[in-house]
């Protein structure tokens, strides 16, 4: 795949010499420009919980990556980036977290993005087309960048400005490679943890290499994602609309919609509110059917119809107050009756995507049919105080119906922080340290229930 990628970059950059001759060529490289980021992670896990589990482990890794964009000529441009991950091994735990590495604890890179860009400003309209490996991000696919490297993709898209405050896209998704965050669900393969949280249930895949997103998914070559979204934005009001179509998989519609306004008691007090939902049905070949998210008594994988028929909603409302920001917001999913597949009513999410107003920083439980979640959080920023510093706190909860297809525990819960500095005497570096305390997350048996608590210290630096 890496010599695949090299080719999409190399095609374009010859195109454009025979479109605009040698000299035009020699100047979109010499006055192109090279950007990256250079990242350090640890992070610090010890289990704890009604199961008896008490691992504790960590793993502090070193990567980031390093990107070349050539200067575009006459609208039409060319990048590529290498992402990496390497371990470095300096604590004495005698377990690794899996989470910064490649599956199977293994250093790796990849050609994360090598693409061709083209502007059409120059032909009176504000469209622009992106073909290739690339970062991608609509609500219900993304690189959920929580770990060393985001997940990346191969994406044709075309997005249009030409209309004030609203933005038209199309995109063709044919293939994703996911990031290093795929491998903490990696050990839950063959279960409905996975297939809700953004990645994908078969075992047989792995972390930094790309796959058809039919084959990624569920082990079948499929015709891809097909995606239109629209969405407007002004100073007070915001919506979206996206639908993804995961040929033979699934049709799954995103919609939400936001207001900000000033308070009319107090005008330096800006209430908000929000709503948002996702309807996802089963379509074509229904490959969902290919993979098993559940064993029987015996161990023996079960395979479900592959049919999906569910709806979620949210609601968040909250108000902001100089650097203060604080929010409610509440979940459902519909629910599955007896004897359904545990899927058939969830919202599934393969390739990124967590839109959720809802989500804990690891525990994403939303999603599993019939659950109920609410949240609750607030965030201080210091910036008007001469500091560059954030601070955010959050608890969520999350009520799981008994035919969800996930264990006996009925609630589970995650509290958690987020501190980010930005030093003033080294610009574009940021240091960050975050924490999250699942309790229940998971309960294979009444009373033998697994939380964490999880520590992580990140330094970005952005050039």
């Amino acid at each position: 795949m890496k010599k695949i990628a090299s080719s999409v970059l190399a095609i374009g950059l010859l195109g454009s010499a025979n479109l605009f001759g040698a000299e035009d060529l020699s100047a979109m490289f010499s006055e192109g420009k090279a950007s990256g980021q250079i990242r350090m992670f640890y992070v610090d896990r010890e289990y704890q919980g009604g199961s008896g589990a008490d691992t504790h482990r960590n793993s502090l890794a070193l990567g980031g990556n390093l990107k070349y964009t050539l200067d575009a000529w006459n609208g039409l441009s060319a990048a590529a980036a290498l992402y990496t991950t390497n371990a470095i091994h300096t604590f004495d735990l005698k377990v690794m977290d899996p989470s910064l590495l490649g599956t199977g604890f293994e250093n790796y890179a990849i050609v994360g993005e090598a693409y061709i860009n083209y502007d059409m400003s120059a032909l009176g309209t504000k469209t622009v087309a992106r073909l290739g490996y690339q970062r991608y991000d609509t609500p219900m696919m993304g690189g959920d960048d929580a770990r060393m490297l985001p997940t990346t993709f191969e994406a044709y898209k075309l997005t249009n400005n030409d209309i004030e405050n609203v933005e038209f896209q199309v995109a063709q998704v044919q293939a994703v490679a996911y990031g290093s965050f795929y491998n903490a669900y990696h050990p839950y393969a063959g279960g409905m943890l996975p297939v809700t949280s953004g990645y994908t249930t078969d075992g047989d895949v792995v972390a930094g290499k790309y796959y058809n997103m039919g084959m990624a998914a569920v082990g079948k070559n499929t015709s891809g994602v097909t995606n239109a979204m629209v969405s407007f934005k002004n100073k007070n009001f915001n919506a979206k609309l996206s639908n993804d179509y995961a040929w033979d998989l699934y049709n799954t519609l995103y919609a939400e919609a936001g207001a900000t306004w000033d308070c009319l008691l107090n005008a330096n007090v800006h209430p908000f509110v929000s709503v948002q939902a996702i309807k996802q049905d089963s379509v074509g070949s229904e490959y969902l059917s290919n993979v098993s998210v559940a064993k029987d008594i015996n161990g023996t994988p079960v395979y479900g119809e592959g049919k999906v028929d569910s709806f979620y909603w949210a609601a968040k409302v909250g108000a902001s107050y100089a650097g203060l920001t604080a929010y409610a917001a509440y979940s459902e999913t519909t629910a599955n009756d007896a004897g359904d597949d545990a899927y058939k009513h969830a919202i599934i999410s393969q390739f990124g995507g967590m839109p959720a107003y809802t989500q804990g920083m690891v525990t994403r439980h939303q999603f599993f049919a019939g659950t109920k979640a609410w949240k609750a959080a607030a965030s201080y920023n210091f910036k008007s105080l001469g500091t560059n510093l954030s601070t955010a706190v959050f608890y969520a909860s999350f009520d799981m119906d008994a035919e969800s297809g996930y264990g006996v525990e009925r609630t589970a819960s995650e509290s958690g922080f987020d501190i980010q500095y930005y030093p003033e005497a080294v610009k574009n570096l940021q240091l960050r340290l975050r924490g999250n305390f699942p309790r229940k997350f998971a309960e294979a048996t009444a009373g033998s229930d697994t939380g964490w608590n999880e520590y992580r210290f990140i330094v970005n630096y952005n050039f």
